[in-house]
């Protein structure tokens, strides 16, 4: 068998395994849903599995739903979120008794999973909020949700808790981040009382060549990037990074690059000079 999640009484049932092979060959996901006992479980097999444990009933949502619907950054050791009424949940699942409507969730891998609109509003009413706004960034970038779409979804759940705090996270989403990181980022300078900058602009080099900067402002060729560790610890992209910034220096762009170690004092400070000495 391959390393799919499968029922292990189904697979008896067939012929598929001995029940030797269950208990020496095979790990219990969760009661009564093996895999592979090689396999490290990645978050969709262990949705799979979740699924399965269900009674191909549940419908995938969450965390879990955002993985599922191309959302990045979400660990493979996240429990398995899943809309389901049962109060005695396995270890590594976390079971909801929600109500959904039925154009809140869709089938996706052959599960029911919560459609990017309804992933969005439940992902958008819990945790800080700067969490709220990474995740809803990161299935933004995935998916393009639209925001009236999750504002529908939250009128016809008007007594659903964390509305507030969704509406806030939708009025920072942007679905041009690229990782938690440059949400922050963005966040940092949004605070700081710059006008909200632009994401992903596009530029293009004395040799024709099309750059894309993080964020910035474009009336006056100001951009601010998060350098991740790719840049300093890979040769090539050092040496990549080296040329694209000689070239957005020649079309006149200010690049403020931000690494881990700057500080939002720091980070706001360069960006002011940078702004400024524009604005003179």
């Amino acid at each position: 068998m391959d390393h799919a999640p499968f029922v292990g009484s189904e697979a008896l049932e067939a012929g598929v395994v001995t029940k030797y092979q269950l208990r020496h060959d095979f790990h219990c996901v969760f009661p009564g849903v093996y895999i592979d006992r090689r396999a490290s479980p990645t978050l969709h097999q262990k949705a799979r599995a979740a699924w399965l444990w269900s009674h191909r009933q549940g419908v995938t949502a969450g965390l879990t739903a955002a993985g599922l619907h191309g959302s990045k950054w979400i660990d493979d050791e996240q429990p398995v979120e899943l809309i389901w009424p049962n109060a005695r949940r396995p270890c590594g699942l976390k079971t909801f008794d929600f109500r959904l409507v039925a154009d809140e969730f869709d089938e996706l891998h052959g599960m029911r999973v919560t459609t990017p609109a309804r992933t969005a509003f439940d992902l958008g009413r819990r945790g800080g909020q700067g969490r709220a706004v990474a995740r809803l960034d990161a299935l933004g970038n995935a998916t393009r949700f639209s925001v009236d779409d999750v504002l529908a979804i939250a009128d016809r759940h008007r007594g659903a808790r964390g509305l507030r705090h969704l509406t806030g996270a939708l009025d920072l989403y942007d679905p041009g981040a690229e990782s938690p990181r440059e949400t922050w980022l963005r966040l940092v300078l949004i605070r700081a009382g710059f006008p909200r900058p632009r994401t992903q602009i596009s530029a293009i080099g004395p040799s024709g060549r099309q750059y894309y900067l993080d964020m910035g402002w474009e009336d006056i060729r100001v951009a601010v990037e998060y350098d991740g560790d790719q840049h300093r610890m890979s040769r090539p992209q050092f040496v990549k990074d080296v040329y694209r910034l000689e070239e957005l220096r020649e079309i006149e762009w200010i690049v403020v690059r931000v690494v881990a170690e700057n500080s939002e004092r720091d980070i706001v400070d360069r960006v002011r000079r940078a702004r400024q000495s524009r604005l003179l």
